[in-house]
């Protein structure tokens, strides 16, 4: 395993990250979105300031953000069975210091002096790309997503309540299959607390507003 290169795909995870197809898109239509809805460079106030195709396009964009480098660290990384338990503990971690460095990257984005999104779509595409470990977890948590919003119609609890799952559903996955051991696997569960505890807290607002009842839904289609 090459570390040098590990840490160069890193920061290049980093700097992919921390493209905003959010404004991009807004600004390609001439658009600026921090001055409409809630400001956030994300999806939902992509859909805001112009339909939700474009929001579509913007959550593959940063869904790849994710998903792109995450793949590309596995495939670096190679066959892990003929490793020691240290080395294979290491590897995760590098391979999780990828996928979290996209996210970061989204969150404080270096393009736009370090204020991005919440980190959710770009989150989604590193579950995504952690496979098997995280890649079922990920699933589930979309179609936890996908239920509140259409029960409650609030994209910003379906995000946190999707996220809050996704821990859970990684314990539950480790205790029920066989050779997931949390010996060898703990630092994914390090981080699958880590991320959805970020997200909550990039939620902060969200929550205040949803407690006031003045959080924004989405519209159902006609």
């Amino acid at each position: 395993m090459n570390y040098t290169t590990f840490a160069l795909v890193v920061i290049g995870a980093y700097l992919l990250g921390s493209i905003p197809f959010g404004l991009i898109i807004a600004r390609a239509h001439g658009k600026d979105l921090r001055s409409i809805g809630s400001g956030n460079i994300g999806a939902t106030n992509v859909s805001r300031a112009l339909g939700r195709k474009w929001a579509y396009v913007c959550f593959f964009l940063d869904v790849l953000k994710g998903l792109a480098p995450t793949l590309g660290a596995m495939f670096l990384a190679g066959p892990t069975e003929s490793l020691s338990h240290a080395e294979k503990i290491l590897t995760l971690w590098l391979w999780l210091a990828v996928g979290c460095a996209a996210v970061a990257g989204h969150i404080f984005p270096v393009y736009i002096r370090f204020k991005g999104g919440k980190g959710v779509a770009t989150s989604f595409g590193v579950a995504l790309g952690i496979w098997p470990y995280y890649t079922i977890c990920a699933a589930l948590a979309m179609a936890t997503w996908l239920v509140v919003v259409s029960i409650w119609r609030y994209v910003s609890l379906a995000s946190i309540v999707a996220s809050a799952t996704f821990p859970i559903t990684l314990t539950s996955a480790i205790i029920i299959t066989k050779n997931w051991r949390f010996a060898d696997l703990w630092p994914l569960l390090v981080v699958a607390v880590a991320i959805p505890l970020m997200v909550t807290i990039r939620h902060r607002q969200n929550i205040k507003r949803l407690i006031e009842g003045t959080e924004a839904k989405i519209r159902k289609k006609k």
